[in-house]
């Protein structure tokens, strides 16, 4: 990891910059698999399945047989994990649901507005190094909970042409309707534009590699929508000389492990703590079987060494993280000041892994400093906020003099007979 010691502000935004990588001619090989998977249908996505993935796939679509024999291949410890997680992410989303509350404006002007599902969802899960079993939780129970008609499930397959049965199990217990054997640009496009086993979506969600990534930003431009813009995981511990320096170099390490593009950031006031946890974080990196991949994370990755905690914040803000960690004294109190994070994480006894995992919050979250203007996935994110208006003839007469004024000001003269026609 680099150390870098009391940087100047106007050195923060190249400091903090992410990973760079050459996308060049990216948007146009995704493009062309897209427009062929729109075109072939499965043909095609089994067509790159075998190109990609090096996996001959005959029914792209998951039998109950496949479903059934999921639960019998897991531990009995793991299914009781899945089905803990699953309790407190649906304790933690069904306090998300909003009741329709009317509000009269004015006598007899009645206006409410009512969440409604998305009848059809496509969620991806990313196969790539490590079944991601959790992603199905954070994205089908939300979902499942606001009411989605169907839920549509992407994932690579393993080298022997099977789902992993976690990610079976996990569907099967959040609610998923249909499951695919797909993953990469095609599966994305299959759920976008429909194919003979694949339902047509209206909104896709989950995280992927720069593909994928790429591949969500076209169909959406295209009129389909994505939960947001993502990059590569990151996370950035904000820790003062409270912190223990073995929990931080922990946190950076578990953000670390997930890719190479991965980015793990400590900003801290206290050099002490720096050194001790450079020293951790190579004590701890040696025993990971992972340990290859977090190495190359850990390349682009930052020890930030600043004068005061004002300081601290004002950086971590600049950086608007996916996961914030606050190590510090009165961390609540830092907290208040943080307005760019996906998750924060409070005290030295709130590890990223929580969320991630089975504490209730979503995992689904902004990265690349969106985090400025986008929010993680939450029960909102599968339902669209229609509005309401009934007016009473009273009503009508109370408030048409008003529409009636305004539309005239505007030179919408038939705006304004729509009502005067009704006085």
């Amino acid at each position: 990891m680099n150390t870098i010691e009391y940087p100047v502000t106007e050195s923060w935004a190249q400091l903090l910059q992410r990973p760079l990588f050459d996308n060049t001619g990216l948007q146009k090989s995704v493009k062309k698999i897209i427009d062929k998977v729109k075109t072939g249908g499965d043909k095609a996505v089994k067509k790159f399945t075998k190109e990609f993935d090096a996996i001959s796939i005959r029914n792209l679509l998951i039998n109950e047989k496949e479903m059934k024999e999921a639960a019998g291949l897991l531990s009995e410890e793991l299914k009781t994990a899945i089905l803990t997680a699953k309790k407190n992410i649906e304790t933690f989303h069904t306090a998300q649901l909003s009741n329709t509350v009317v509000i009269e404006t004015m006598p007899g002007v009645n206006c409410w507005r009512k969440s409604v599902a998305i009848e059809k969802v496509g969620l991806y899960i990313p196969g790539g190094t490590a079944p991601l079993f959790s992603t199905v939780l954070m994205l089908a129970i939300p979902a499942q909970l606001a009411g989605c008609k169907q839920i549509v499930l992407c994932t690579p397959p393993q080298q022997d042409g099977k789902i992993h049965p976690a990610v079976l199990f996990a569907a099967q217990v959040a609610g998923v309707n249909t499951i695919i054997k797909a993953g990469g640009v095609q599966a994305i496009a299959a759920m976008a534009y429909g194919t003979e086993s694949v339902p047509k979506v209206y909104k896709i969600f989950g995280p992927g590699n720069q593909y994928v990534t790429c591949a969500k930003q076209i169909i959406q431009a295209e009129g389909i929508a994505i939960d947001m813009p993502a990059g590569p995981s990151e996370v950035c511990v904000l820790a003062d000389e409270t912190a223990n320096a073995a929990f931080v170099a922990a946190d950076l390490l578990s953000q670390a492990e997930h890719g190479a593009d991965s980015q793990s950031v400590l900003i801290s006031t206290s050099a002490t703590l720096i050194k001790e946890v450079a020293n951790e974080v190579e004590k701890q990196l040696a025993l990971l079987p992972r340990k290859d991949i977090a190495a190359k994370a850990l390349v682009h990755s930052k020890l930030i060494l600043v004068k005061d905690i004002k300081e601290a914040i004002a950086m971590a803000n600049e950086y608007a993280a996916e996961h914030l960690i606050i190590s510090c004294a009165d961390e609540n109190q830092v907290a208040e000041q943080i307005f760019n994070a996906g998750s924060v994480f409070l005290g030295n006894y709130s590890p990223e892994s929580a969320g991630d995992y089975a504490s209730g919050t979503n995992h689904t979250l902004p990265t690349n400093g969106y985090a400025r203007s986008y929010s993680g996935v939450s029960i909102d994110s599968f339902v669209k906020k229609i509005t309401y208006q009934q007016l009473s003839k009273q009503g009508l007469k109370n408030i048409g003099p008003t529409v009636i004024a305004m539309a005239k000001a505007e030179g919408l003269d038939a705006h304004a007979n729509a009502v005067s026609i009704r006085l």
